[in-house]
């Protein structure tokens, strides 16, 4: 009995070795599998120019030719808000003109392609975008946690903030001024997420007025129908400054943020050539000329 079992453990001791030895090839096999395709991932990926950007660092998919696509239409399609001065609006002449607008027209030129500007409701941009309507959202498009789940954005090129404007001989002073009154704002805008941020303002508030733009809000303002518009501080100074109304800017904020350009989830190659084309605008001085253009200072922050 002894003997039997001594051999049984012989037997399986044995066993275990060849099993051991096996194992260790097809590990070692998956690994140079494994390291061979990300090596080849890698060096596609470096072919295609890909780069770390913005909210989106992560490499592009070798499916990913959405750049290739606008060089070969030779068009770039970017969808704004045709009534968002001083970054995408229309002049006098009835042109569409401002600062993302000058800024995008750049980066057109340097990618060798036309730029095409679509103007969109912008209730519906995210569907405009997903829909392939355009190729990008680009007018003075707020970074937010909400909207970074939904669509992939450059790296952020302009500070803002979301304040309130008032008449400037209102007796409004600070937010706790206009308990009971009413403020008006853009429907799906920065400003409406801003205002929801600050709950305790907005339950004091007798009503929240959703309209289609900004100028509809302060023309309201200018008639009395509402008692104060919350809007992008950006847009506001340029009314007040380049227009010589009678609003003021309330001191106290709503909320901080940052402008970036919105593309499609899957189109990191394009955003990757936008974003790294706007750094080389910023290097050589032309993004602080087109910024001195339209507010008499660089308020760029691409570097």
């Amino acid at each position: 009995m002894k003997k039997r079992s001594l051999t049984k453990v012989l037997a399986c001791i044995i066993a275990a070795v060849f099993i051991f030895a096996g194992c260790g090839v097809n590990n070692g096999a998956a690994s140079e599998s494994v390291s061979a395709s990300s090596s080849t991932a890698q060096s596609s990926a470096a072919a295609a120019g890909t780069s770390e950007a913005g909210t989106a660092a992560e490499a592009t998919p070798a499916s990913d030719s959405s750049w290739d696509k606008v060089r070969e239409k030779g068009e770039f399609v970017l969808g704004l808000d045709e009534s968002f001065p001083p970054m995408g609006y229309r002049d006098e002449k009835n042109n569409i003109v401002g600062y993302d607008v000058d800024l995008a027209q750049e980066v057109a030129n340097r990618l060798g392609v036309k730029l095409k500007l679509q103007p969109i409701n912008w209730d519906t941009k995210e569907q405009e975008l997903n829909t392939g309507n355009i190729d990008c959202i680009w007018n003075g498009f707020t970074i937010t946690k909400e909207r970074e789940g939904n669509v992939l954005f450059s790296e952020p090129y302009m500070n803002n903030q979301q304040i309130l404007v008032v008449l400037e001989d209102s007796k409004y002073k600070t937010l706790a001024d206009l308990k009971d009154k009413s403020v008006a704002l853009q429907a799906a805008s920065s400003a409406a997420d801003a205002l929801n941020g600050k709950a305790d303002f907005k339950s004091t508030l007798r009503e929240v007025v959703e309209l289609k733009d900004n100028n509809l809000c302060l023309m309201d303002l200018k008639t009395g129908n509402v008692d104060a518009v919350a809007m992008d501080e950006v847009v506001a100074r340029y009314y007040i400054k380049m227009k010589s109304e009678k609003y003021r800017v309330l001191d106290e904020g709503l909320s901080y943020e940052q402008y970036g350009i919105g593309f499609r989830k899957a189109d990191v190659q394009l955003m990757t050539k936008v974003n790294d084309t706007l750094k080389e605008i910023a290097r050589d001085g032309k993004m602080a000329e087109i910024s001195n253009k339209w507010f008499g200072k660089d308020i760029s922050i691409i570097k």
